[in-house]
């Protein structure tokens, strides 16, 4: 009885995982403090749920950025279509 719960939460807390972030942190702010962390595998559920599909080779998802000046937004696809290569840069050089 007592595994099946455990189970059953760790399935409920995987699929909670698998949510937008939103939906995630309404859900874990009812839980109470180290609860999920401590009973469950919480580290090897996150990994798991949140790992994605994409592979070497794969072709990056579409999005758009805004740009520095907010005057419009680039879309990924618009520069890929013209094989112009993408470099994202993500920190700061200051």
């Amino acid at each position: 009885m007592i595994a099946a719960v455990w189970v059953l939460g760790c399935v409920g807390l995987y699929d909670v995982m698998r949510q937008p972030p939103e939906h995630f942190a309404r859900v874990m702010a009812k839980i109470p403090g180290p609860v999920p962390f401590l009973i469950f595998p919480f580290e090897t559920l996150w990994m798991r749920a949140r790992a994605g599909t994409l592979h070497v080779g794969s072709p990056a998802p579409d999005f758009a950025l805004t740009k520095l000046d907010k005057t419009s937004q680039i879309q990924l696809s618009s520069l890929t279509a013209h094989n112009r290569p993408v470099v994202l840069v993500f920190g700061s050089y200051t």
